[in-house]
C-alpha cells in the first residue's frame, strides 16, 4: 500500500489547508541571505516589494559586509529606512574588490538607485585637439571618443574655458581654425589672417617649416612651458632686429605681448602641480555641491561645479567615494588627485583609477603647502555655490507652489515640461520641450523634435504638436507603463491658446495619460508681456496680475522653449543649407569626401569631373568614380 500524501502534495491534488508562511523583510531577510553567502569580494543589490532596486554596494567579503545589515540596530536612519524596505536582494561575485568597484559603480549609474550616492551628469569634458593629418595641423575644439589624428590637451571645464584658450593660442601662434575643405579651397586669406589670428598657411603666406615650429610652440604653451616658449621668441626677435628684418622682428613682439597679456589673466597657475584635479565638497542642508578644478601644465583650464544626489548619506567619505569612482568612470584620471575630504577605501581607490589611466594615479588630501590651498580654494568655491543653489531652490519652491496654487494644482508639479514649435514658412519643422523642476532647469532633460510626418501641412502648428506629444507619451508608454520614474510629467504648458489646449488634451486622451494638468500660454491683448491669457481644459480664460511672480515664472519657462525650439530650427535650416551633395553617394565617407574636396576644391567641381579625373583622386575606385559621375549627371 503506498503511503498517504499530505494535503499540500501537488501529486495529491488535494486542497492545501496549511497555512503560508509570511514573505521575508528587512532584517530577517537579510539573516536569510548570509546563511547563504560565502566570503568571496563581490557587488549585492537590495530591491523593494515591486523589484526596484533600493541600493547598490560592493564588498571584499560579501558575507561579513551584508551581516552588518542584518543586526537590528546601530543604524543610521538612512540605513535602517532602506532595510525596512528590503523585499529581496541580489549577488554578483567577483575575482576581486577592484572590480567589484567598477561594477558597483556601473551599477549605480545604469539603475540609479535611491539610497546611493548619484552623480547626476552626462556632459564629456572639451579638449583642444592638434589635428595632424595635414601638412598644415589645424587647432579646434574636440568633444568624444579621441579618433583623430593628433595630440589632445585637456580637459577643459567648459566649452568657454576651452573657446578663451583656443583665441588666445591664435593670438600668439597664428594657428589655422578652419577645415581642411576649407583650407584646400582658399584663393585669398581669409579675415582670421586680416586681424593677426593666422599665418595664412592656406594661401602660402608661411612655409611649412615655419608653420610647424608654430606648431611646436603652441603644444609647449599647453604642456605649461610658456616662459621657454617666451624666452625662445625673445632670442628670435633679437637675432631679426640684428637682422635688420624688422617687420619680422615687429611681428614677434606683438607676439611677445600678447603672450606677456595671456599669463597675466590666466587663474590660479600653480609651480609645484603640473598636473592634477582638485576635487572639494561641502555639505550643508542634507544636500552636496563637489567643485573641480582642472590643472594641466601648470596652469588652471577651468572648474565646475557638481551636485551629487546623496540619497540621504551624510559620511564625507562616502560621498567622496561615489563621486570619485563615478568622475572618473569614463574619462582618464590625471596624475596627481587631491581631495578634500579622504575616501573610505583610499588604497582602492588609487589602484581603480591606476587601471583606468594605465599608470600610477596618486590620491591624497593635502594638508599644508601648495596642494592644500588649492584643495581650500576649491573648498570655498564648493561652499559658496552650494548656498547660492540652496537660495535659489527656496525661491524655485516658492514659486512652484504659487504656481499650484494659482492653477489649482494637487500639489506643487516636480516636472514641469515645456513645449513649443519653430519652423520658417513650414520648412524645417522642429518641436522642442523643455523642462523645469525643484532645482531649476533640468537641462539634460531638454528633447528636440525634427518633424517627420509627411502627411502633416506646412506650418500646420496643431499637427506638429500632435507629432511631438505622441511620440513623447507613446515613448514614456513603453518604458515607464507604470510612472515609477521621474520622467512623468506634473504639468504641460503649452504656447498657445484655446485651440491648442483643446487640441493637446485630445491627444493626451487617445493616449490614455488625461490626468497631467495642461495650461495653454497665449499672448493676450496687444501680446505685450505681462498681458498674457491662461488656458486650461474646460476652463474660462483667466489672467495674473502684472507684478505677480509666478506670472514672471511662466513667462521665463515659455521664452526659454521659445529659445530652444527657434535655435534647434535654426541648427536644423543649417544643416540643410550646408550640406554636401556628397553626402548622398552611397560609398563616400569622411575620408573621400575629404580626399575629393582636397583634390577639386568644392562639391560643384566634383560634380564638373570626369570619370578620369575623379579616378585620379586617391582612393577613388572606377567603380566608384562612376556612382559619383552617375549620380551628378542624374541631377542634371
Amino acid at each position: 500500500m503506498p503511503p498517504p500524501h499530505s494535503p499540500s502534495d501537488p501529486v495529491s491534488g488535494g486542497r492545501d489547508d496549511t497555512p503560508e508562511r509570511p514573505a521575508l523583510t528587512g532584517h530577517a531577510l537579510i539573516q536569510d541571505y548570509v546563511r547563504r553567502l560565502d566570503s568571496s569580494p563581490g557587488v549585492y543589490r537590495m530591491l523593494d516589494a515591486q523589484g526596484a532596486v533600493l541600493y547598490v554596494g560592493k564588498a571584499r567579503n560579501l558575507k561579513a559586509r551584508v551581516s552588518n545589515y542584518a543586526r537590528p540596530s546601530g543604524h543610521s536612519g538612512r540605513i535602517a529606512r532602506m532595510i525596512r524596505e528590503t523585499a529581496s536582494m541580489m549577488f554578483l561575485t567577483t575575482r576581486t574588490e577592484t572590480e567589484a568597484l567598477l561594477l558597483e559603480q556601473n551599477l549605480i549609474k545604469q539603475l540609479k538607485p535611491r539610497y546611493n550616492v548619484l552623480l547626476r551628469d552626462d556632459k564629456s569634458f572639451p579638449n583642444i585637439l592638434v589635428a595632424k593629418s595635414h601638412p598644415f595641423a589645424q587647432i579646434k575644439k574636440h568633444r568624444g571618443a579621441k579618433s583623430e589624428k593628433g595630440d589632445y590637451y585637456g580637459p577643459f571645464a567648459s566649452a568657454g574655458a576651452v573657446n578663451r584658450t583656443l583665441n588666445q593660442l591664435q593670438r600668439v601662434f597664428l594657428l589655422r581654425s578652419c577645415t581642411d575643405a576649407t583650407f584646400a579651397s582658399r584663393t585669398r586669406p581669409c579675415l582670421l589672417h586680416q586681424i593677426k589670428r593666422c599665418s595664412a598657411p592656406c594661401v602660402g603666406r608661411i612655409e611649412q617649416e615655419a608653420y610647424r615650429a608654430l606648431v611646436s610652440d603652441a603644444e609647449r604653451f599647453l604642456q605649461g612651458k610658456s616662459t621657454a616658449v617666451q624666452a625662445h621668441l625673445a632670442a628670435e626677435m633679437a637675432a631679426a632686429a640684428e637682422a635688420m628684418e624688422y617687420e619680422r622682428a615687429g611681428a614677434l613682439r606683438d607676439r611677445i605681448k600678447a603672450l606677456t597679456a595671456v599669463q597675466s589673466v590666466q587663474a590660479i597657475n600653480p609651480r609645484g602641480v603640473a598636473e592634477a584635479d582638485v576635487i572639494a565638497l561641502h555639505l550643508d542642508g542634507g544636500q552636496a555641491c563637489v567643485q573641480v578644478f582642472f590643472i594641466r601644465g601648470n596652469q588652471s583650464w577651468g572648474n565646475r561645479d557638481f551636485y551629487p544626489k546623496t540619497g540621504g548619506a551624510e559620511n564625507p567619505a562616502e560621498i567622496m567615494q561615489a563621486f570619485v569612482a563615478q568622475f572618473y568612470d569614463d574619462k582618464v584620471p590625471p596624475r596627481l588627485v587631491l581631495l578634500s575630504h579622504g575616501v573610505e577605501d583610499a588604497d582602492l581607490m588609487a589602484e581603480v583609477l591606476r587601471t583606468r589611466a594605465g599608470r600610477r594615479v596618486a590620491v591624497g588630501v593635502p594638508q599644508r603647502g601648495e596642494k592644500a590651498d588649492l584643495v581650500a580654494n576649491a573648498a570655498r568655491n564648493a561652499r559658496e555655490s552650494l548656498a547660492r543653489r540652496l537660495a535659489e531652490s527656496a525661491t524655485q519652491r516658492r514659486l512652484l507652489e504659487g504656481l499650484a496654487e494659482a492653477f489649482d494644482l494637487p500639489a506643487a508639479p516636480r516636472r514641469i515640461e515645456v513645449y513649443d514649435n519653430s519652423h520658417m514658412q513650414g520648412t524645417a519643422p522642429v518641436g522642442g520641450m523643455v523642462v523645469s523642476g525643484p532645482d531649476g532647469w533640468m537641462k539634460s532633460q531638454y528633447r528636440k523634435f525634427n518633424i517627420k510626418g509627411t502627411e502633416i501641412t506646412p506650418g500646420d502648428d496643431f499637427g506638429m504638436m500632435r507629432e511631438v506629444l505622441t511620440r513623447r507619451f507613446a515613448r514614456l508608454l513603453k518604458e515607464d507603463p507604470d510612472r515609477q520614474s521621474e520622467a512623468w510629467p506634473d504639468l504641460l504648458l503649452i504656447d498657445g491658446g484655446a485651440g491648442q489646449v483643446s487640441a493637446v488634451s485630445g491627444i493626451l486622451a487617445e493616449l490614455g495619460v488625461e490626468d497631467i494638468p495642461v495650461i495653454g500660454v497665449a499672448k493676450g491683448v496687444d501680446r505685450d508681456h505681462g498681458k498674457e491669457e491662461f488656458h486650461r481644459p474646460g476652463k474660462r480664460p483667466m489672467a495674473l496680475p502684472m507684478n505677480d511672480p509666478v506670472l514672471y515664472f511662466i513667462q521665463r519657462l515659455r521664452d526659454e522653449a521659445h529659445r530652444w525650439a527657434i535655435g534647434t530650427h535654426r541648427a536644423r535650416r543649417t544643416r540643410q543649407v550646408m550640406a554636401n551633395p556628397l553626402d548622398e553617394i552611397a560609398g563616400v565617407g569622411a575620408s573621400r569626401k575629404r580626399a575629393l574636396l582636397a583634390h577639386f576644391g568644392s562639391a560643384k567641381a566634383v560634380g564638373r569631373a570626369g570619370l578620369a579625373d575623379l579616378q585620379a583622386v586617391e582612393g577613388i575606385s572606377a567603380t566608384l568614380a562612376r556612382t559619383i559621375h552617375d549620380h551628378f549627371q542624374a541631377k542634371g
